[in-house]
């Protein structure tokens, strides 16, 4: 066993390398994990399924029996619900991860812990945490000689057990801990690479997860935008939209949500003799995260329309009674008959275009805050590691990370040579798909913006100089010029 000391001037901490990954003694686990809920469990087995053994704690004894139940009681996996007993438990210096709801929650944990644990021991955030909360979360517990990392889980239940999308911030040396589990643990791309790295600093993962979750909003109510268009002005059926996105998720749509899409269409209803997507209601909820994107964006300046309408539309979606109320008073206009064949490969382009779009603003604000927190988040490796397991993963990415690994201070994707020809080829479907769906009353908020965007992120010249004036002449704000430098402001009307 070789011991390396890394002074970190807060307190001094000892990083165990070893080439084989066994515990320190006998009975003493690799890894612990607190919250035994779907999302707990499966992710403990998954860490007993690659070679290390692991401890879980949890107030409930049920969700405590149902974790020794599915691990086939065997010395791999076992949980408690006693705090001393499972610190106890844990091989030193221990690597404790939370898997409890945001906010509170965590930090309850965490002040339950402390009187337990020893200088040295590592505490990881695997919820999705506000980047704020992982700051002030790292600092204080560094006070106290213990290593923290706020990490972003992506991939659900099914991802949790089979292999997530990892994304770990924090300090490096902290890092080193829990590697080799989560090397282990994480989804695979095509090309074997496990998909997790080390981020950056502070609250780079939570960040990263939580503009990951912004790009998520974008593209599931582009999605939906695409369902409703399909089914309100072609009239296609449960089993027609099943086979078009089946066969969309073929070719270069190929993602995880196009992928369910197709599934949902195809899932029967236990309690009618309908389809279950048809019984579900038109109510969205939301946890934070995308609104945490939008909010954080125009604090930076950062422009994210396609995620800020799909925040929006949720909202909008909340108010069932009253849009019921105004489609009464207000009603539709009558959609006008398209041809099948031509509306899907309108579709299509509209919607891989809107995908590039919400990527796009997402990784620009990424590329913002990376300046702004001292993240020095590289692009590329971040488009890397969600290729598998993520919500978000599709076989665009390939191409963005390409792109990105070509030029590093690439400041957005619309920029890179790889896809301005795609772009621009789709760009005549999208301008015709926003048009018919205006005229026919059918709202597509998503993919509109991502037009609007698109179109403003391109234009060399914007009315805003209008702006400029207006804001000078009523609060004497002041403007530049485009003939000369300088600072200028005018008595207007004198």
């Amino acid at each position: 066993m070789c011991i390396t000391f890394i002074d970190l001037s807060i307190f001094t901490i000892k990083i165990e390398l070893q080439t084989s990954y066994t515990t320190m003694s006998a009975n003493k686990y690799d890894f612990g994990l607190v919250g035994l809920g779907v999302m707990g469990r499966n992710f403990i087995l998954n860490v007993a399924d690659n070679g290390f053994t692991a401890y879980g704690l949890d107030l409930s004894e049920d969700q405590v029996n149902a974790l020794k139940e599915e691990g086939g009681n065997t010395e791999k996996v076992d949980a408690t619900t006693s705090k001393e007993a499972f610190i106890a438990n844990l091989s030193t210096p221990r690597k404790i991860m939370l898997l409890v709801p945001a906010g509170k929650p965590v930090d309850a944990v965490i002040e339950s812990l402390l009187p337990h644990l020893d200088e040295g021991d590592l505490i990881i955030d695997g919820g999705n945490s506000y980047y704020i909360d992982t700051d002030r979360r790292e600092a204080y517990l560094n006070e106290k000689g213990i290593h923290f990392l706020g990490v972003g889980v992506s991939g659900g239940a099914k991802g949790a057990r089979k292999g997530p999308s990892i994304m770990p911030g924090g300090s490096e040396p902290s890092y080193k801990y829990i590697k080799p589990i989560f090397d282990a643990v994480s989804a695979k791309a095509h090309d074997g690479k496990p998909c997790v790295a080390y981020l950056g600093p502070k609250s780079a993962g939570n960040y990263v997860k939580m503009v990951h979750n912004g790009i998520e909003y974008g593209m599931m109510q582009l999605t939906s935008e695409i369902y409703d268009l399909l089914r309100k002005s072609a009239k296609f059926t449960n089993d027609e939209l099943h086979e078009i996105f089946a066969k969309w998720n073929e070719g270069r749509l190929q993602s995880f949500l196009v992928q369910i899409t197709s599934e949902i269409f195809k899932q029967n209803d236990e309690l009618t003799d309908g389809r279950l997507v048809d019984f579900i209601l038109d109510k969205a909820k939301q946890k934070g995260t995308g609104k945490w994107t939008s909010q954080n964006a125009m604090d930076l300046g950062i422009p994210v329309p396609t995620i800020d309408i799909a925040v929006s539309m949720r909202e909008i979606s909340a108010l069932k009674d009253e849009r019921v109320k105004a489609d009464e008073l207000y009603g539709r206009p009558e959609v006008e008959a398209i041809e099948k064949a031509k509306l899907i490969e309108l579709a299509e382009q509209s919607l891989y275009f809107a995908f590039i779009i919400s990527y796009s603003q997402g990784l620009h604000q990424l590329s913002d805050a990376s300046k702004e927190y001292g993240y020095n988040l590289d692009l590329g490796l971040i488009s890397q590691i969600w290729r598998a397991g993520c919500i978000i993963r599709a076989g665009l990415l390939e191409d963005i990370t390409q792109a990105f690994n070509a030029d590093k201070d690439l400041p957005n994707l619309l920029l890179a040579p790889t896809f301005v020809d795609r772009v621009q080829a789709a760009v005549p479907a999208v301008r015709e798909v926003v048009a018919f769906a205006a005229k026919n009353g059918i709202p597509v908020p998503g993919l509109s913006n991502s037009l609007t965007y698109f179109d403003a992120y391109t234009s060399s010249k914007l009315p805003l100089n209008l702006i400029q004036a207006q804001r000078d002449h009523f609060g004497s704000h002041t403007y530049e010029r485009i003939d000369r430098e300088g600072i200028f402001h005018t008595e207007w009307g004198a």
